[in-house]
């Protein structure tokens, strides 16, 4: 009888709401669509004004490096490197709305809101590993580009390292089209833009990043410098990439084995997850009843902070090696 009560009431509320909007005149989706707008230009207002104040904030103080400025460090670098029109704060904005859906769609599922937020904490802290390992991955690419971009021009330097930019320019395939247009620019600086070799070679670091630090700062010392056999110095970068390429082809082999594991435990964890779903009373117990539904987000749990974890212990190696 209490289901039925409840039917009941739901219906004549719905009734109430109708009649009202008929009413009124009232159009749902023209509602809708205003409040959509009033609510996007408010949050778009507040983020603006909290840029604002962290930029400021940011100029004067110090920053501490703490739980939230790692964070904050973190979503920034994910902005730069996807290249989303986002602030920190939209970032954020986003952020919260899709935890916000997430919870209400997992409790549906598992009836429990604690559960709920562990999990969607969980693919929170999943989704955050999968894009900063894309984003790594990329980066790996581009420091593979510069060491073979380097390890073409140090025979050349020589010469002079503009001419051995402009020798291995001559050719599409020598330097990779990733960072291809940073030498052009460079050579374009010098020759049309009246840089002068020092200012061009810093603006050619700054968007290259630290892997070209040494090749940049003795290219400016040979520039101004130059004296007979000090080309010799850029031999030692050719060395120091083939150590690195090394070091790199036997931490790749270590990660896909880490990975490789990884699969094949989350692999089980799947081939459980359907077998109890073959079987009537395993499925009745996994998806209707308290202890069933607290297993499967035990395993969403584990499977989540366990690819986290595998994936930043592959983090900090590189960081490691490449630091070493």
């Amino acid at each position: 009888m209490p289901k039925t009560y409840s039917i009941l009431f739901a219906v004549i509320i719905i009734n109430i709401i109708i009649v009202l909007l008929l009413i009124f005149k009232i159009n749902p989706l023209d509602s809708f669509r205003r409040f959509y707008a009033w609510l996007t230009e408010r949050l778009a207002k507040i983020n603006t004004e909290k840029t604002t104040e962290r930029i400021k904030r940011k100029k004067i103080e110090k920053e501490k490096n703490n739980l939230i400025t790692k964070y904050n460090n973190m979503v920034e670098n994910l902005i730069e490197d996807y290249h989303l029109p986002l602030t920190l704060e939209g970032f954020n904005t986003v952020l919260t709305f899709l935890i916000i859906v997430a919870v209400i769609f997992i409790f549906l599922f598992v009836k429990n809101i604690i559960l709920s937020i562990l999990v969607t904490i969980s693919l929170t802290v999943a989704g955050f590993t999968y894009f900063i390992t894309q984003a790594r991955h990329g980066e790996s690419a581009k420091i593979d580009a510069i060491m073979d971009a380097e390890d073409l021009l140090c025979p050349l330097a020589r010469e002079g390292v503009l001419v051995a930019i402009k020798k291995v320019l001559e050719s599409k395939e020598q330097i990779s089209p990733m960072i291809r247009p940073y030498f052009m620019q460079f050579v374009d600086n010098c020759e049309n833009h009246g840089y002068s070799f020092k200012r061009a070679m810093e603006v050619l670091n700054r968007q290259l990043g630290p892997k070209f630090d040494s090749f940049a700062e003795k290219a400016i010392v040979f520039e101004y410098n130059e004296r007979k056999g000090m080309a010799d110095i850029f031999l030692d970068i050719v060395d120091e990439n083939a150590a690195l390429r090394e070091i790199n082809a036997r931490k790749n082999r270590i990660f896909r084995e880490m990975n490789r594991e990884f699969i094949i435990k989350t692999a089980l964890i799947f081939l459980f997850v359907l077998y109890s779903l073959t079987n009537p009373d395993l499925r009745r117990f996994m998806l209707f009843t308290n202890l069933g539904r607290t297993i499967n987000a035990a395993m969403i749990i584990t499977v989540c902070l366990s690819f986290a974890r595998c994936q930043m212990l592959q983090r900090d190696i590189t960081i490691k090696k490449g630091g070493s």
